[in-house]
């Protein structure tokens, strides 16, 4: 199919501060024979060329991208467009507008999530029977389900890792008062952050925008939680994915442990003696640990003037990703940030403490970080994003240097790493530009042929 002539573009509505769900239509609009309703934040003319007209289960491979995909209760297809690869779900009309809206609202917040593209309904088939309306969203690069996170079998320490990141994504939602509803493994995004990993919320169509979150909504969402991980914990032990010591129930626990944790560093008031004053540094240091900066603290000192309260505002987390784009304009994630910046430190100082900080950055941008790119060989690109790239050599070299007790050039790390490490790994920004059903099907089910990713 080529062109809908009868296609009509909507622009996303611009109630920006409308929070919750958007209002049920009671009157659903009646689609018109051959006109598609396309609603999106900016046309993309080429959403036309795709088979709108057929059932999404049903699509031509020669549209679609063989990646892996987690489970999901609707039909979901990865395709083409414009050189990018999209994600589309069919879903209901107010469903796939609901989550459109919700998704629009949290990049705004600046949570990690999956970039909406559109809603498109009003499909029809050529013989005018009606289909689903679906749900647009970008592929998010370098970002993997978590069945897909394992070769032979996922380890508990990567299993550990994963939960980690879901607290942390859990923590930021309700931070600016996003209730998911159907927090699970299967929900969310991960791509790797030097050793960690980063996690995105994929399905929102269950959230709700409130200005604060109860303590009971806060409990009932990381309850959620807790019973789906186990749930899919136990799908995993089942097929033999994890190792059998993993007990399913156990580790699905600890997300309310490591969410606890997190909330009570980020909420909690602090109270301590005067002379401990020092502590307020030593707590704005943690939260920057955490990833998340301060913007104001309130301090507050008892009737007897013998105590202090203290109560940081934090602010949106990304302090190291702030702090390493304004000095060197590199976009990483938080954790690939920190080391990044933990370098660049330190080639500040074996250059001189008086040098300037922006000017440092700028000859370690162009001394160690791009030189390492450049020499990634052009075949193994897309094995791992290049902020990760620089972080994994950089490791390299250290333990290297280490264990042949000598300091190792930059110039023999990157090629050792790339030989014997980087080769091997498996494409973590692979598009099969053209393959077929079977291995399509596959992928759809988070089976890797051979060795998948080694955790």
């Amino acid at each position: 199919m080529t062109e809908q002539p009868g296609a009509k573009w909507n622009h996303e509505p611009t109630d920006f501060d409308q929070r919750g769900k958007l209002p049920r239509m009671s009157t659903p609009p009646v689609p018109v024979m051959g006109s598609l309703n396309i609603t999106a934040a900016s046309a993309d003319p080429g959403l036309l060329d795709l088979p709108w007209h057929i059932r999404l289960e049903e699509w031509p491979a020669a549209n679609l991208a063989a990646l892996p995909r987690g489970i999901s209760r609707h039909v979901v297809r990865f395709a083409h467009l414009d050189g990018s690869v999209i994600a589309i779900k069919e879903t209901s009309e107010h469903v796939a507008r609901h989550e459109y809206h919700m998704l629009r609202k949290l990049a705004r917040l600046d949570v990690p999530c999956v970039e909406p593209v559109a809603v498109i309904s009003g499909r029809t088939t050529p013989s005018g029977a009606p289909l689903d309306p679906v749900l647009v969203t970008r592929h998010l690069k370098f970002s993997l389900p978590y069945r897909a996170l394992f070769s032979q079998k996922l380890r508990r320490d990567t299993l550990t890792r994963l939960i980690d990141a879901q607290a942390l994504l859990l923590v930021r939602l309700h931070l600016v008062g996003f209730y998911w509803g159907d927090v699970s493994l299967s929900n969310t995004l991960f791509r790797r952050d030097a050793g960690a990993f980063a996690a995105y919320l994929v399905d929102a169509e269950t959230g709700e925008l409130y200005p604060d979150l109860s303590t009971g909504q806060r409990e009932y969402d990381l309850e959620i939680a807790r019973v789906n991980i186990a749930g899919e914990l136990m799908d995993l032990l089942e097929g033999g994915l994890i190792e059998e010591k993993v007990d399913p129930v156990a580790t699905s626990e600890l997300i309310m442990e490591s969410y606890r944790r997190l909330w009570a560093e980020l909420t909690e008031k602090e109270s301590f003696e005067l002379e401990d004053r020092w502590r307020v540094g030593a707590r704005i240091r943690r939260l920057n640990e955490l990833g998340f900066d301060v913007e104001e603290y309130a301090i507050k000192t008892t009737p007897d003037g013998s105590t202090i309260q203290l109560q940081p505002k934090v602010v949106d987390a990304g302090h190291h990703q702030r702090r390493l784009l304004r000095l060197t304009g590199i976009d990483a994630q938080e954790n690939q940030a920190r080391r990044l910046l933990n370098d660049m430190d330190s080639f500040r100082a074996d250059s001189g403490t008086a040098v300037d900080e922006e000017l440092s950055a700028h000859n370690w941008v162009s001394t160690i970080f791009e030189p390492i790119v450049r020499s990634i060989p052009r075949e193994l690109g897309g094995k791992l994003e290049p902020a990760e790239v620089v972080h994994e050599i950089l490791e390299h070299r250290w333990f290297k240097s280490k264990d042949e007790e000598r300091n190792v050039p930059l110039a023999e790390a990157v090629q050792s790493y790339v030989d014997n490490i980087l080769r091997y790994r498996r494409d973590e920004d692979a598009i099969m530009l053209s393959t077929d059903t079977d291995t399509i099907k596959m992928l759809e089910g988070g089976v890797l042929p051979d060795a998948a990713f080694e955790d």
